[in-house]
Order: structure tokens, then C-alpha cells, then sequence
């Protein structure tokens, strides 16, 4: 039997729901998160976007490509608020219901609470439910499995709903582009295209060897993927060891003061993720590379769990002192979070997709 799977991903969700709660906001660029000298954007609105406004992006260059930006505070207790009322929408419907992040789900409706053979009846009704108790848009997207619903629900936002049936599933993938397919993020598209790969024709010249040898496990999943295959079940529950933030430098921190303040970037982008998904955890780990590629870790634990700026950039100095004394160019530096609240079985919380 074909599965119905849909996925729901609301449209600029943080943004969105800033301003929804502040008139001023509508019609504006907005960022959440960060501020004109520092930090990082966690979502920008439509009308950033625009401009080339992304999250993850560092402030400044956001305030660079777009000056007239607005910058809010996050609030992630609304964010949350919102969230669950939507989940409880999502629950109306079936009980397999695999959250990604506060703003986006999978939804198996193969069989529903409500025996409704249409899963694209079920993803509209979804979208207008959601619009009228939280006044804010979503995407749907709708197909045979969640790599496919996935790709359908970008490819009308915002408020689009897209369905992928089964016999377009093979042309379709054909004739995406390499860069639309899941997973494949800057360094490894740039890669395919110098192998001659820009579309999912060009993808399924590889036999599942060769891509396994260039790409790994991910070549292999490409294999399938291309070919409409996805057996991936939807999972309410998906538990995450660990969350971090790394960044590779194109021009080398050379000395204490730069990576001060580079770590402090990381440290917000790392709060907000943690914030974002609701997660602790008891262990601060920094991972610094230097120059002549020699990596290593440093950890420090504390006896309670915990995600504040404060503590993990104490405790990060704490570990800096080490490297203080045997200072050398870093290329890479990052800051993460280890045992983490999602490990206990009380408090299991969902993480993004990885392929």
C-alpha cells in the first residue's frame, strides 16, 4: 500500500509570528535575532529575504544586504506557545506525527482519524485550521513518502500547498534540480556539478557504488531518492545526543581577542538552537583546528542542565585559558552542547533531518 505522507512548514514562522503580534512589523523586513553590530539572524521574514537575508546569516551582513532591516528580540516561549497549538492540529488527524523543528512536521494519513482517503483534503484542511487559530500561513506538501513531501512543500511558498503523485514521482525527480534535493547543501552541489551531475537525470548515470564511494551513506540514499524510494517511517518520537555550532574561517583567527569574539557569535547561534528546540545539556565542548589541520576538543561539565549564553561562554573562557598558553592560527572553531535533556525518557524531543 502507497503511503500518504504530508509535510506542513510554516511560512517564516519566527518572523512571521513577530509580526502578526507588532502591525508595525507587516510589510517590513524583519530579522529575529542578532542586532545591527552583532550576532546571527535565527529567521528572517518574506520581505528580508528578498534582499538575500537568511537565517544563520551574521547581522552585519544582513543590515549590509538589507539597511533598512528591522531587528526583534526572539521570544522563544511564544514561538513555542504557537507551535503547540499547531501540533494539537496536526493530532486532530493521526498520531504519526514527526515534528522537525517548532515550525515543520511530517504527518503519516495513510489511515487518519477520520478515514479520509485524501491526504491533499487532509494538508488543506490542515493549512486552514492553522490560519484560523493562529492567524499565520503554512506550506503543505503531499506525496508517496517524506523526501518527496518534503521537496513539494517549497515549491509554492508562501501558503502553497503541492502534490507530488505517484506516477509524476520518477519525471519529476528527473528534471529537479541537484541543489532542491534534501540534504545537498553548498560544498557537496558544487561537488556533483564537477561531476556533471545538475539534475536528478544526471544523478541516476551513478550506480550506488560510485556515489557510495564519492558521497558515503548520503550517495547511496541519493541513489534511492532519485528513483522515488524513501522508506523512511514517520517517527513521533526521534531523540538528539548532541547540538553544536562550528565555523571554518577563510582568513585564520590569529589570536586570543579574535577568538573571543568569534566564539561569542557561535555561542549565540548555539543558544538559539538550543532555545529553538527546547534543549539542555550538562557538558560544554570546544572543538578548535589550527592551521596545520590539528584538531582537538575540550569539555566541561557541570552538574545540572543548562543552555544559557552566560554559562556556556563562562565555562568556554574557562577552557580558553588552556589555549591561551600554546596560541596558534585556528581555522575552525566551534562550541556544542553534550548529555543532553533529550536523553532522559521522560523528555524525548525531536531534531532536523539528516539524510
Amino acid at each position: 500500500m502507497e503511503r500518504k505522507i504530508i509535510h506542513i512548514d510554516m511560512d517564516a514562522f519566527f518572523a512571521s509570528v513577530e509580526q502578526r503580534d507588532n502591525p508595525d512589523l507587516r510589510g517590513k523586513p524583519v530579522a529575529v535575532g542578532g542586532s545591527r553590530e552583532r550576532g546571527v539572524v535565527a529567521a528572517a521574514s518574506y520581505e528580508a529575504r528578498k534582499f538575500g537575508v537568511r537565517s544563520a546569516m551574521s547581522s552585519r551582513l544582513a543590515y549590509q544586504k538589507c539597511p533598512q532591516i528591522v531587528f526583534v528580540r526572539h521570544r522563544f516561549d511564544v514561538y513555542k506557545q504557537v507551535s503547540s497549538e499547531i501540533r494539537a492540529i496536526f493530532r486532530e488527524y493521526t498520531d504519526l506525527v514527526e515534528p522537525l523543528s517548532l515550525d515543520e512536521a511530517f504527518l503519516d494519513v495513510t489511515e487518519n482519524k477520520f478515514n479520509e482517503p485524501s491526504a491533499i483534503k487532509i494538508a488543506s484542511e490542515i493549512k486552514q485550521k492553522i490560519k484560523k487559530t493562529t492567524n499565520l500561513t503554512a506550506s503543505a506538501g503531499v506525496s508517496i513518502n517524506k523526501f518527496l513531501a518534503k521537496v513539494a512543500s517549497d515549491l509554492r511558498k508562501p501558503d502553497g500547498l503541492a502534490v507530488i503523485l505517484p506516477e509524476q514521482a520518477v519525471p519529476f525527480l528527473e528534471e529537479l534540480d541537484i541543489n532542491k534535493f534534501f540534504g545537498v547543501g553548498k560544498a557537496t552541489g558544487e561537488k556533483m556539478k564537477n561531476m556533471g551531475i545538475t539534475k536528478g537525470s544526471d544523478l541516476k548515470k551513478y550506480t550506488r557504488l560510485e556515489l557510495a564511494q564519492r558521497f558515503g551513506k548520503f550517495g547511496s540514499y541519493l541513489y534511492d531518492v532519485v528513483r522515488g524510494i524513501d522508506n523512511r517511517k514517520v517517527k513521533p518520537n526521534r531523540i538528539r545526543k548532541s547540538i553544536s555550532s562550528e565555523t571554518t574561517y577563510s582568513k585564520d583567527l590569529e589570536n586570543i581577542d579574535e577568538v573571543r569574539s568569534a566564539l561569542g557569535d557561535l555561542i549565540l547561534k548555539l543558544v538559539g538552537s538550543c532555545k529553538k528546540y527546547n534543549i539542555k545539556g550538562k557538558t560544554v565542548n570546544l572543538k578548535y583546528r589550527f592551521s596545520d589541520f590539528t584538531t582537538f576538543t575540550r569539555s566541561r561539565t557541570l552538574g545540572g542542565y543548562f543552555n544559557e549564553e552566560e554559562i556556556i561562554l563562562d565555562l568556554a573562557y574557562d577552557i580558553l585559558t588552556e589555549l591561551e598558553s600554546n596560541m596558534k592560527p585556528i581555522r575552525l572553531l566551534g562550541i556544542g552542547l553534550s548529555s543532553l535533556n533529550t536523553d532522559r525518557k521522560d523528555n524525548q524531543l525531536e531534531f532536523d533531518f539528516k539524510p
